[in-house]
């Protein structure tokens, strides 16, 4: 049984939802949901039950102490909400956790319950993939969803994937069924600096979250942190010729690949940012126009091998 004392009525509310794990890589999509929740003080009101869904074989629970007690922390996903500010507030439920060992139909089964019982209008998943990208351009981000009216106003692409899902392919197609607009943002981090923490993926996350949605995500950090991780890459690319060839020839295939779109629609979404963050600019609330405007031609950057 869903119990959600306590959680006031919520305001256009989306979820956005993100799972460490095999949809994760360089942890970038469960930090940005992270950085969310820290920059809006969230309040966790939910989480579910970890003997539901999860083997502590695979992943184990952490001791620690408080006040001299010891306490056990177990792996699950935990739910909170955020209010964004603005002349035209709306609320954010964030999800995040591990993805399950088991029962996943199950699983979100009970978060569309919890999206049900919240009025959640759109759900949002964050993922991260490893791809044959540079890490000396911009990160590519694809958006993917299952509705067609959806992919048109906002400015996505329709789901062609096909091959082995994780929770965040399972959690969308479980939307579509149960008549959730849904969406997965995907961004692509280099496979040969794969580690995280990728800052400058998170960072790329939360900018097209910001435009899909239409808010002004406080950043913090994060940019100065996405360019000490991109120098800190650099200097370790120079020092191996290999890598650093490596990195020229994802460099030239990237570059040629993006010619013939130029970067009309990029410098557009700069734009948009821009005005929406400088003092005097639109209410980053004001949620009268489309979230995203027509593209001239072409798609987003993205990667074959990012799915639904």
């Amino acid at each position: 049984m869903i119990e959600l004392e306590g959680v006031p009525e919520l305001i256009d509310p989306v979820m956005v939802a993100a799972f460490e794990g095999w949809n994760d890589a360089g942890d970038a999509a469960s930090t940005a949901v992270a950085h969310l929740d820290r920059e809006w003080k969230g309040e966790v009101f939910a989480a579910l039950d970890a003997e539901d869904y999860y083997d502590f074989q695979v992943n184990r629970p952490t001791v620690w102490m408080d006040a001299g007690v010891r306490k056990i922390t177990w792996p699950t996903t935990r739910l909170s909400v955020v209010r964004v500010g603005g002349e035209k507030p709306r609320d954010l439920v964030l999800v995040r956790g591990i993805e399950p060992s088991m029962r996943w139909r199950s699983f979100c089964n009970e978060l569309l319950g919890f999206a049900h019982e919240l009025g959640v209008e759109l759900v949002v998943i964050l993922g991260a993939l490893l791809g044959d990208t540079p890490h000396t351009r911009p990160v590519p981000i694809s958006g993917t969803t299952s509705d067609p009216d959806l992919a048109r106003r906002m400015d996505l692409e329709e789901t062609k994937y096909e091959g082995p899902t994780g929770i965040v392919g399972v959690l969308q197609e479980a939307c579509t069924h149960a008549g959730v607009p849904a969406v997965s943002l995907w961004a692509a981090v280099p496979h040969y600096v794969s580690q995280p923490p990728n800052p400058k993926a998170t960072l790329s996350l939360l900018n097209r979250l910001e435009d899909l949605i239409d808010v002004r995500i406080p950043l913090g950090e994060l940019p100065e942190d996405a360019r000490a991780w991109q120098v800190g890459v650099d200097q370790l690319a120079a020092e191996d010729s290999e890598v650093a060839e490596y990195v020229q020839t994802l460099e030239e295939a990237r570059d040629t690949a993006e010619l013939p779109e130029a970067s009309g629609e990029a410098i557009a979404r700069e734009f948009e940012r821009y005005l929406r963050r400088r003092d005097g600019g639109p209410s980053p609330g004001d949620r009268t126009r489309p979230p995203m405007p027509p593209k001239p031609s072409g798609k987003d950057d993205d990667e074959d091998s990012s799915e639904d």
